[in-house]
């Protein structure tokens, strides 16, 4: 189980967000949302301990992981960013084999094991016609999808993916969202991403972390529509909320 112990996010002497504490709902899928500017990329780099806290810490059954070697780290967290792949050439296959690396020898050599778990994400992930393809020739969703096969077959319990549907359109925004619910659900992995795509995260997260630069608040979407936290959250004079059906509505428009 994940939890953030009093964790200050930022840079330099620039906080923001200060004494966040919160526990990831296991095996479910969460989505971490706010506004632009507010901190979600922050968070997530520093949960992966690729950006340290300024105060506080993220501990896993009580280890801080800041204090983990990378290959340990690499071991519990699997990191899915928005950055291209830096090795275009590579093939789908070779990218999800690399998720095999903290298990692998140092030649990279891949045990029956280690490919089991490759053919398993593969699998979830319904890649199988992309595998011989260079990553540089795929879609932004058949990208993402490999991307995320890669995490999978790193066997980590936590995956966490920062806007996994930047660029995609929305058929396959749609289908990336319903993957990662998916393998939350029937795999028992526990998922938390970032994402702007605000009213399809609403209709298929399982839980909400709604970050502001003084708290995290936590809850299903239902619940934190229902008790008007969204509504003040993100309506202003241009745009309301619509609780009851979880989208947004602009305001005052020209008949």
């Amino acid at each position: 189980m994940l939890q953030l112990h009093h964790l200050t996010i930022g840079h330099r002497d620039a906080p923001l967000a200060a004494s966040l504490c919160a526990t990831l709902p296991p095996s479910s899928l969460t989505a971490l949302v706010g506004r632009n500017g507010c901190g979600k990329s922050t968070l997530l780099r520093t949960i992966a301990a690729l950006h340290p806290p300024m105060e506080g810490e993220v501990r896993m059954r009580d280890e801080n992981l800041a204090r983990l070697s990378p290959n340990e780290r690499a071991r519990r967290i699997a990191l899915v960013l928005t950055d291209r792949v830096s090795a275009p050439a590579l093939t789908a296959r070779e990218v999800v084999e690399m998720g095999r690396t903290p298990y692998s020898s140092f030649l990279g050599t891949l045990r029956s094991d280690d490919r089991e778990k490759v053919e398993q994400a593969i699998e979830a992930c319904q890649i199988e016609n992309l595998l011989s393809r260079e990553v540089g020739t795929l879609s932004d969703g058949e990208r993402q999808r490999v991307m995320i096969a890669r995490a999978l077959a790193q066997d980590t319990p936590i995956i966490l993916l920062d806007e996994p549907t930047a660029f995609l359109d929305f058929p396959a925004k749609v289908e990336t969202l319903t993957l990662l619910r998916s393998i939350a659900h029937e795999q028992g992995k526990t998922i938390l991403l970032s994402t702007h795509d605000l009213e399809l995260t609403f209709q298929l997260a399982d839980h909400l972390w709604l970050l502001s630069p003084t708290t995290l608040t936590m809850g299903t979407p239902e619940a934190l529509a229902a008790d008007g936290t969204l509504t003040r959250y993100f309506e202003s004079e241009a745009i309301g909320f619509d609780a009851q059906h979880l989208r947004f509505t602009p305001k005052n428009l020209a008949p």
